[in-house]
């Protein structure tokens, strides 16, 4: 019977990788990756052989079509991203709504992301929250400052490591220096970090000491 899943990949830590996941890629007609280098290497340790192809940003828009066709005529299908949940800053939206109104099911495996560990670490409030992404990068990135400004709920935030200065002086700046800020970096991995203070506090950490690796950051609501 055709079906989309959409399954999670280690954020960092190969053994976050669950039981049923290595199973459903096992047993999928075909696996979609968003970088068929980076996934190889995961397949490969886990003795997954199923076919593989690339389905990413660049693409997805021109696959989809022949994708919905393969799933109606019978096949089992496994969307992965390099790493975390499809569909959550990833490919995969697109494909799940084409196959939500195709009438296709579609199951998504429980499993690793980086936000949900880099919240619950950050020791600010999680009985409400926002999921923020990435901030646009130029375009609207001030007027949607402006109005975070006012958010009451704890807001979750990606960043990569050569623009976390500038979004922590966006913060300071926006938000105020006094706004609690919690940044985990590294997440499951050998250096896994997490900086926990204020928006000023925060910057002037990475500024002595710049960032690398994945980086989740949390800001506390407006109160």
């Amino acid at each position: 019977m055709s079906k989309l899943y959409l399954v999670p990949t280690p954020i960092g830590n190969l053994e976050d990788m669950t039981f049923r996941a290595i199973r459903v890629l096992k047993e999928v007609d075909v696996i979609l990756a968003e970088d068929t280098r980076t996934s190889g290497k995961l397949l490969k340790h886990f003795e997954i052989n199923t076919q593989m192809y690339s389905h990413h940003m660049h693409n997805e828009h021109k696959t989809i079509d022949g994708l919905i066709s393969k799933l109606q005529g019978g096949e089992t299908i496994a969307l992965i991203s390099d790493a975390g949940t499809p569909a959550i800053s990833d490919p995969g939206f697109l494909l799940t709504r084409a196959c939500v109104a195709a009438g296709i099911d579609v199951e998504c495996l429980p499993g690793a992301t980086a936000f949900v560990p880099a919240l619950v670490n950050s020791g600010l409030p999680n009985d409400k929250f926002v999921f923020e992404g990435f901030l646009p990068v130029k375009k609207g990135r001030q007027t949607r400052l402006k109005i975070l400004a006012e958010e009451t709920r704890t807001m979750i935030f990606y960043e990569s490591p050569h623009k976390l200065i500038k979004t922590l002086k966006n913060f300071a700046t926006f938000f105020g220096e006094e706004r609690s800020v919690s940044v985990s970096r590294e997440l499951s991995k050998l250096h896994e970090e997490t900086v926990r203070g204020t928006a000023i506090e925060v910057l002037q950490h990475f500024e002595k000491k710049p960032p690398k690796g994945e980086i989740v950051i949390i800001v506390g609501g407006y109160k």
